[in-house]
């Protein structure tokens, strides 16, 4: 089993029966949800261009007022609500039933190891039984030249034969690679790797990103369908300014350039090992030369962070939770990143 698939079989908890669980809501173990406050991100997109969609795309003439504005279409937010950093539940732009919304950025995000980027939206946890989650979901695609755009291979196992109505919910341990899995100011995180064998984009060279979003509707004349051919089902109608899905915001974890650092991703000065580590994570250098070694949950919590001399580090990770962490190597102005799995 190469690290990759190995990764993702600790990432994902297989049961006996043939749906696969995904990973869970932010907070809880196992969750690869990312805090908008993580130190993982390195910048946020510059530029927003939203195609609003209607309230109900069922019915595209019922329409919503809210103060001097009526329309058929989602009218909630600005597109600069979507770019930087997310502010919060209320400052978000909503693309309505199908809208969707095209992100720039400073400089090209690139294939690292892990999560390249994350898209927030403002889902929220349930105060009714089944105390599970409002979750609006969208597609993601990436483009290298904003013309030829490739999606995300997403995966919805929530039932498809009963409408989730506008107030609704949803269980994350369903979805997979749909924006808006997790709830307000935590990211749910996307890896360029997984569309590495895709035509007519350059994965270490991505420009845009588009978020589109399901509609949520079941029926066959307005369903949605993931990439194993399941009809997505999420909260629907919502036939308000706010409908749709709702973008906080989009965070790069692996960029070009890396404010004067020279990224590097393949390298032979350095070693890490064992992989999986279950006690102690060692750390070897053959340069005698100082490094910082910072360490990051999949969730964005720093679980280390050292400066170091010699020649060989070691850090103890046995209270660690099992999972994916992200290994941050800077020595001089040489940044070397790496993935690692904690298993006990």
């Amino acid at each position: 089993m190469n690290g990759r698939n190995l990764f993702f079989f600790f990432l994902f908890v297989l049961p006996s029966g043939l749906q696969a669980q995904f990973a869970p809501a932010a907070g809880q173990a196992g969750t690869t949800a990312i805090n908008k406050d993580s130190s993982a991100f390195v910048s946020w997109a510059v530029s927003c261009k939203v195609n609003r969609g209607f309230i109900n795309i069922e019915d595209t003439t019922e329409t919503y007022t809210e103060g001097d504005t009526t329309s058929n279409r989602a009218f909630f937010g600005t597109p600069e609500n979507a770019v930087g950093k997310p502010e919060g539940a209320l400052e978000v732009v909503s693309l309505g039933d199908g809208g969707n919304a095209v992100l720039t950025f400073a400089h090209p995000i690139t294939n690292g190891p892990g999560p390249d980027f994350a898209v927030f939206e403002n889902g929220f946890q349930s105060q009714a039984a089944p105390f599970e989650y409002y979750l609006e979901l969208a597609f993601v695609e990436v483009s290298t030249d904003g013309k030829r755009f490739v999606r995300f291979p997403a995966v919805s196992l929530t039932q498809d034969t009963a409408q989730i109505d506008g107030f609704g919910q949803l269980n994350p341990e369903k979805i997979h690679n749909l924006a808006g899995k997790y709830v307000t100011d935590y990211g749910t995180p996307f890896d360029l790797q997984d569309i590495a064998d895709s035509t007519g984009v350059d994965i270490d060279s991505i420009n845009y990103i588009r978020i589109v979003d399901v509609v949520g509707d079941i029926h066959p004349a307005y369903a949605r369908y993931d990439s194993q051919g399941h009809i997505i089902n999420d909260p629907w109608p919502t036939p308000f300014w706010t409908g749709g899905f709702d973008l906080a915001g989009v965070g790069v974890i692996h960029e070009k350039q890396v404010t004067g650092t020279k990224y590097i991703n393949k390298e032979k000065w350095i070693k890490l090992f064992p992989n999986p580590a279950q006690n102690v994570l060692i750390l070897q250098s053959i340069k005698a030369t100082p490094f910082i070694a910072t360490v990051f949950a999949a969730d964005g919590t720093k679980m280390a962070d050292q400066e170091f001399n010699g020649n060989e580090l070691h850090l103890s990770v046995s209270s660690w939770p099992n999972g994916f962490y992200v290994v941050k190597i800077q020595q001089g102005k040489t940044l070397i990143i790496k993935k690692i799995i904690i298993r006990h």
